[in-house]
């Protein structure tokens, strides 16, 4: 099970798929690591351009505040709004010229679950969230999620697939869709992965195991309790399940989990970023390009 959700459109038909939702699904990747099958970052790059950004943490109590290094290569997720939302805009008014006047974006699904690249990417941390849902997101935060994906089911603009398709390619050459950069992906797997093996991080894993051993839990790694099956079902979370969340919260923060873990992650990307450093930035070059061309559309309008 994974508790970290990412931003996404509401499902729709194909008709609606083909222009919305790219932009969300591609720039806003959920917090846990990519997976396998990524190109392999380049060893050596030549490095020049602007260096690593450092990591950021404004709150050292709240991992949701903190900033790795390599989302300074990342559309934000108010930039990747900002371009769904012109996209949209310039297919709807497409889609009202070729004869389709009612026909609608599918709308943003409500966030659910971590709001920050950062938040619930080691796992949850918020005990008094953990007290009310265990390892699950706020239960009015799951309704909503799960209304916004009923009502967007269904397009009933009896709009033409073709037209809609040729809408949303034309729309690129005014607002083009944010691609998401397999370096940046892979660097954000691989840090993930390889920062778990960190001499510092399995020494605060096993004594968070300790912790919980002490408390009645058997549990290897912070994750294995994250993703226990028996927690799967958002919408049934049991009072077993709410205590192993209330004594592995109390376990991170006793033993700085989420930080040492953090910490150990970001130097690996800050190693990966100055090994690509010239790749890197490319991709900032043309995030910058795309937001600058949505914000100049959306002024438009």
């Amino acid at each position: 099970m994974s508790t970290r959700k990412t931003l996404v459109k509401a499902a729709v038909p194909v008709l609606a798929a083909v222009a919305v939702g790219a932009v969300a699904v591609g720039a806003l990747s959920a917090n846990s690591p990519s997976q396998d099958g990524k190109p392999k970052a380049k060893a050596e790059s030549r490095s020049g351009g602007a260096p690593a950004v450092p990591a950021a943490v404004s709150d050292p109590g709240d991992p949701a505040t903190w900033k790795l290094p390599i989302e300074a290569y990342m559309v934000s997720r108010a930039d990747a709004r900002l371009v769904s939302s012109g996209r949209d805009r310039v297919i709807a008014e497409c889609m009202k010229r070729a004869g389709f006047p009612n026909w609608v974006p599918a709308p943003d699904l409500p966030a659910v679950g971590g709001k920050t690249e950062t938040d619930w990417r080691y796992g949850i941390h918020d005990a008094a969230q953990a007290a009310k849902r265990g390892y699950h997101p706020d239960a009015a935060e799951q309704q909503a999620y799960d209304k916004a994906m009923m009502a967007g089911a269904v397009d009933r603009s009896g709009a033409d697939p073709k037209v809609l398709r040729g809408c949303a390619e034309s729309a690129g050459t005014t607002v083009p869709t944010v691609t998401r950069s397999d370096l940046v992906e892979q660097i954000k797997g691989d840090s993930y992965k390889e920062s778990a093996k960190d001499p510092r991080v399995t020494a605060v894993f096993a004594q968070w195991s300790a912790c919980m051993k002490a408390k009645g839990y058997s549990y290897g790694k912070p994750m294995d309790a994250n993703d226990d099956p028996r927690f799967n079902d958002p919408h049934n979370v049991s009072d077993v399940e709410i205590a192993t969340a209330k004594a592995d919260v109390a376990c991170r923060t006793q033993h700085r989990v989420e930080k040492t873990w953090f910490d150990a992650e970001a130097a690996l990307q800050t190693k990966a970023i100055k090994a690509n450093q010239a790749a890197l930035n490319e991709v900032q070059t043309a995030n910058k390009d795309t937001v600058s061309k949505a914000s100049a559309a959306a002024a438009a309008h």
